[in-house]
C-alpha cells in the first residue's frame, strides 16, 4: 500500500485556545488546553479528548469492516471511551484508554462469534496499535 497523508492545520485563536482544520474536510474545531492544566478551558476540546476520539473511532470504523467481512448482523454498535492522564516520572502521559463498546446483535446464537469480531478489531485498531499508551477493551453484547 502507497502511503497516505492526513492535513490537519492549526490556527492559534487566543489565550490557550486555537482551531484545527483540514483542507481535506468540511468543519473546523475549536480545541483549547483542558482544565487539568493551568489556563485549561472547559467545555472546549482539547488534545487528550482528540487522542481519546481516535482510538474510539478508529475502533468503530474497524469493528464496521470486520464485522461486514464476518457477515455478522447486528442493530446497533455504541462505544463509550475514557482517556487516562497521568504524570509519570515528570512527563504527562495519556497512559490509557478504555473502550466500552455495546453491540446489539440479531441472534443470541452470534454472541460467541461476535465477542471473537470485538477481539479481531481490538487487535486490528491501527491508531490503537499506533500509540503507546495501553488500551483496553471492556465489551458488552446484548439480543
Amino acid at each position: 500500500m502507497e502511503p497516505h497523508y492526513f492535513n490537519v492545520n492549526l490556527n492559534w485563536l487566543t489565550d490557550r485556545k486555537g482551531e484545527i482544520s483540514s483542507p481535506e474536510l468540511n468543519d473546523k474545531i475549536e480545541i483549547a488546553t483542558p482544565p487539568p492544566f493551568p489556563k485549561g478551558i472547559e467545555g472546549i476540546w482539547s488534545p487528550e479528548h482528540l487522542l481519546t476520539a481516535a482510538v474510539n473511532s478508529c475502533f468503530m470504523t474497524t469493528f464496521l469492516a470486520v464485522a461486514e467481512n464476518s457477515k455478522l448482523e447486528f442493530m446497533s454498535f455504541d462505544c463509550n471511551a475514557k482517556g487516562k492522564l497521568e504524570q509519570i516520572e515528570g512527563k504527562y502521559l495519556m497512559t490509557e484508554v478504555l473502550l466500552e463498546p455495546t453491540l446489539l446483535i440479531k441472534n443470541e446464537a452470534d454472541k460467541d462469534r461476535a465477542e471473537r469480531i470485538l477481539q479481531k478489531t481490538e487487535a486490528a485498531c491501527l491508531i490503537a496499535n499506533s500509540i503507546k499508551s495501553k488500551v483496553s477493551i471492556i465489551s458488552t453484547i446484548k439480543y
